[in-house]
């Protein structure tokens, strides 16, 4: 586990309090909601929660992050991976015509944090001690 600078840490603070906002929005009630941030109507309950428990777990695994101050390289490489694999899903499918122009607006929020994972990423890398072999 490598030690996390103030500024990851603020980022991952950030992201917390973010994904366990959003993952209130999967409630199936909450259509309104997802139809505002132009998320597609409907879905089933039971895809609507999955999709909703697993933000909410990268949540506090965000928030639990922070809190101790430090993170594994590989927590950190999903967690950039997820965040860029969402905004280019929600690019794409504002591309063909399926999301208005305001989810990928939004979804940018995830592109700066995973950017910003990526730059700990490879500036962790460059901290961590080397270990010999013999």
């Amino acid at each position: 586990m490598l030690p996390l600078p103030s500024w990851m840490r603020r980022t991952l603070y950030a992201t917390a309090v973010a994904n366990i906002a959003v993952a209130g929005s999967f409630i199936p009630a909450a259509e309104p909601m997802r139809a505002m941030a132009g998320f597609p109507a409907g879905g089933d309950p039971f895809y609507l929660l999955t999709i909703g428990l697993f933000v909410l777990l990268f949540g506090i695994g965000y928030l639990w992050t922070a809190m101790v101050g430090r993170s594994d390289r590989l927590f950190i490489a999903i967690a950039a991976a997820g965040k860029l694999s969402f905004v280019a899903l929600v690019v794409h499918f504002w591309s063909i015509g399926a999301m208005p122009l305001r989810a990928p607006i939004l979804a940018s929020a995830d592109l700066f944090f995973g950017a910003i994972f990526l730059v700990w990423l490879v500036t962790a890398r460059a901290a961590a001690p080397l270990v010999q072999t013999v």
